[in-house]
């Protein structure tokens, strides 16, 4: 079999995986998005659930301020009825002494009565004195009977009074006590059902958290699936005429007394293996276009110069990495990047097919190969256009 042929065989069978990888991906993408959609819809559910506990938990803290007001208005209540009690007391107990004091001259004169108070009614009447006396005495003994009299109903009223302060004063104080024990149980079982309520919560929370970090891991998998489908899709719409370029040869130093202008068309690539790139076609994700190509190969492999020159820049460079010029004269340079290890420094004078790097990824390049340029007074060139042999 040619050369062609097993080139021509290979693309095929490299065609055929690529398809057979696509409809598996894209499979894979619609059973992704469909992952995504029912937990789009668990979340929902989680968020109105949230939405509810939340609700409920409002209910149970406004309960609980309401309960806590009432406390406070009953703790008021309790101050004045303590107040009024005190006052009740204070009158209680000067009822109390007055009627003690009433009690001791209500014996005085019950005893004084008993001996001696029919005689001296006898004696006014007796005694053979001017009746104008007798008479005013005895008016003064009907006031004085009138008085203890009056004098007994008020103090028979005091005892009411007395008796019904106390029971009011009972009757006060155990009704406070019913509430204010009453309004502390109910306060208690809110701050439970506060303290059950608010559990509740965190754990819908936490698991919306979760949820969310999950849906969003999600979508960062669709979309790297998503641009890995559409380059898959434009790789599979190219015409064959497109295939990839492999190298499989290396430079040597045959050139080296020639011009580099008047190596155009003999020139090899600096190492072995496939171009995955065109000159001048976009980057991925980019409107940038490429200025050179990227020879995809294996990690440490040997990067040649393609030419005698001499190197102006071996150094590190953002976006190119480890990168390696020569300056092949009048005006005419090459450049080497995304490399491992740079094994010449500059002044370094070198022969075409000088071994002057190892092939890496450095510079943030997530392939292995490397990064090649050519340019004249600074305008890049299309390398493929300077190489040997390459396929139509």
């Amino acid at each position: 079999m040619t050369l062609s042929a097993r080139i021509f065989s290979l693309a095929i069978c490299c065609l055929t995986l690529v398809n057979v990888t696509h409809a598996s991906q894209q499979e894979e993408l619609e059973n992704l998005r469909k992952r995504i959609a029912a937990m789009q819809r668990d979340m929902d559910k989680t968020s109105e659930s949230k939405a509810e506990a939340a609700d409920a938990l409002q209910e149970s803290e406004r309960a609980i301020s309401n309960s806590n007001r009432k406390l406070a208005e009953l703790a008021a209540l309790q101050h004045a009825a303590n107040q009024k009690l005190s006052k009740l007391q204070e009158q209680q107990h000067k009822l109390s002494t007055n009627m003690a004091g009433q009690q001791a001259l209500l014996g005085k004169l019950l005893y004084q009565q008993y001996f001696g108070g029919k005689q001296e009614y006898l004696k006014l009447l007796l005694n053979n004195q001017n009746p104008n006396q007798v008479a005013r005495d005895l008016q003064y003994y009907q006031y004085i009977a009138r008085h203890r009299a009056t004098w007994l109903a008020r103090l028979r009223e005091n005892f009411a009074t007395l008796d019904i302060i106390s029971m009011s004063t009972r009757e006060q104080r155990a009704e406070l006590a019913a509430l204010r024990a009453e309004q502390a149980a109910q306060n208690r079982t809110l701050e439970k059902e506060q303290s059950a309520r608010k559990h509740t919560l965190g754990k819908i929370s936490q698991q919306l958290h979760h949820q969310r970090r999950e849906i969003t891991r999600l979508h960062r998998d669709e979309i790297r699936l998503s641009l890995l489908i559409d380059k898959l899709t434009k790789m599979l719409a190219e015409p064959k005429s497109n295939s990839l370029f492999h190298n499989d040869n290396l430079p040597d130093n045959r050139f080296d007394s020639s011009p580099f202008d008047q190596l155009k068309g003999k020139l090899i690539l600096p190492v072995k293996g496939v171009v995955a790139n065109r000159f001048g076609t976009p980057r991925p994700d980019s409107t940038v276009q490429w200025k050179g190509l990227f020879l995809r190969t294996s990690s440490g492999q040997a990067v040649k110069a393609i030419a005698a020159g001499q190197v102006v820049f071996a150094d590190w460079l953002r976006g190119f990495g480890n990168l390696l010029i020569i300056d092949h004269g009048n005006g005419y340079m090459s450049l080497y990047g995304n490399n491992e290890t740079l094994y010449k420094q500059v002044g370094d004078i070198l022969r075409g097919g000088d071994t002057i790097a190892s092939v890496g990824n450095s510079g943030g390049n997530e392939d292995f190969g490397l990064y090649f340029e050519l340019r004249h007074q600074s305008k890049p060139l299309d390398p493929m256009k300077w190489v040997a042999t390459k396929l139509h």
